[in-house]
């Protein structure tokens, strides 16, 4: 699972289009407005599949075929800031910590960011959801360390 890039995100086309190539199946998320909730759907055509949804990001059409969480062993997480702690601050929408937090399995948590991102602390409530590893272009953090 990845996400589309959205204003000034770590860059995730090429990402993306190397998934495709290796053949694997790319799940993406959708994020429904009036039920605040996050949809998983494949993406076999990204140019032809995704549409702007909530904010203008880029998504699945509602008529890709739907995806279970539970086939899914890796999530590429987005976010604004991380820590060193692999803590995570969203956009305030609360959209991957109620899907990380409502997951079964807990499939790989990666977020790829740009070194300015990861700063000392964030204001974190209990819902926060962390990921297992914070890769920027100059270190990696580890939840474990």
């Amino acid at each position: 699972m990845a996400y589309v890039t959205f204003g000034s995100e770590f860059e995730t086309g090429e990402f993306i289009a190397e998934l495709l190539a290796h053949g694997k199946k790319l799940v993406l998320p959708r994020v429904e407005r009036g039920s605040r909730v996050l949809t998983l759907h494949a993406v076999q055509d990204p140019v032809q599949q995704l549409e702007a949804g909530l904010w203008g990001i880029r998504q699945p059409r509602a008529d890709c075929s739907a995806a279970a969480a539970s086939q899914v062993d890796f999530v590429l997480v987005p976010g604004v800031a991380f820590t060193a702690r692999c803590e995570r601050l969203g956009y305030g929408g609360g959209f991957y910590d109620r899907f990380i937090g409502g997951l079964t399995s807990r499939p790989a948590l990666v977020a790829a960011a740009y070194s300015l991102q990861v700063v000392p602390a964030l204001p974190l409530s209990e819902s926060d959801q962390r990921v297992e590893l914070v890769v920027t272009e100059s270190a990696e953090y580890s939840r474990e360390s």
